[in-house]
């Protein structure tokens, strides 16, 4: 496929070669023209001094005179004329011939310089409109990734959240369910606990102030009687 774009890329600077002529081109080709008129006419002129010589000759051959031989000179002397003339338009033919080539080749030159810088410029459009896809691809396959990637660190973080919210529901759930257990159950009748009544202190009755014993004297015995 590559081989077939550059060929026709060749192709299409080739037409435009062609198409297009420079002042070189066309000044060649107006030496070319009149360089080609010039041997036409000279050739021209070449056969008829020709046909005079052979009339000459004819005429010298049967006149035999100093007029006819002189004639046939003369004839001679213009045909060896018309030829050195054809020759040179020869030439010019030739010198036109090699400017036309260096006209065509100066002409290639330049328009291969002319391709050369257009074809640089579709590049330079195809790089630059490339250089923008390109992009435009990077960015996307970046924001898949990192759309992904957040996606993953999003659901992470939302997993971890979610644990975190099952235990601490978890422990409420419990609780609550402690709290149902409790209330299920028949109240118990509160015994109210007296409150100890506070003693007032006694006051400490004073020892009575001891009385001094009076001695109780000896009684004395009656004596027995003597018999």
């Amino acid at each position: 496929m590559a081989r077939a774009k550059k060929t026709a890329a060749k192709k299409r600077v080739a037409k435009k070669v062609t198409s297009v002529a420079t002042a070189a081109q066309v000044k060649a080709e107006k030496a070319t023209i009149k360089a080609a008129a010039s041997v036409k006419a000279v050739t021209a002129k070449v056969n008829d001094a020709n046909k005079k010589l052979v009339a000459a000759r004819k005429k010298a051959t049967s006149a035999k005179t100093a007029a006819a031989k002189k004639a046939v000179v003369s004839a001679r002397t213009a045909v060896a004329k018309q030829k050195e003339t054809l020759a040179t338009a020869k030439v010019a033919v030739k010198a036109a011939g090699v400017q036309t080539t260096s006209a065509n080749v100066e002409a290639k030159v330049k328009a291969a310089e002319v391709a050369s810088a257009e074809a640089l410029k579709v590049f330079e459009a195809q790089q630059t409109a490339k250089a923008e896809a390109d992009l435009k691809a990077a960015v996307a396959t970046f924001e898949v990734k990192w759309t992904a990637a957040r996606k993953k660190a999003d659901a992470a973080k939302a997993t971890a959240k979610a644990k975190k919210a099952a235990v601490k529901n978890n422990v409420a759930a419990k609780k609550a369910a402690a709290k149902l257990k409790a209330l299920a159950k028949p109240a118990k009748k509160k015994v109210v606990a007296k409150k100890p009544t506070a003693k007032k202190p006694v006051a400490k009755k004073k020892p009575a102030a001891k009385k001094p014993v009076a001695k109780k004297k000896p009684v004395k015995k009656p004596a027995a009687k003597k018999k």
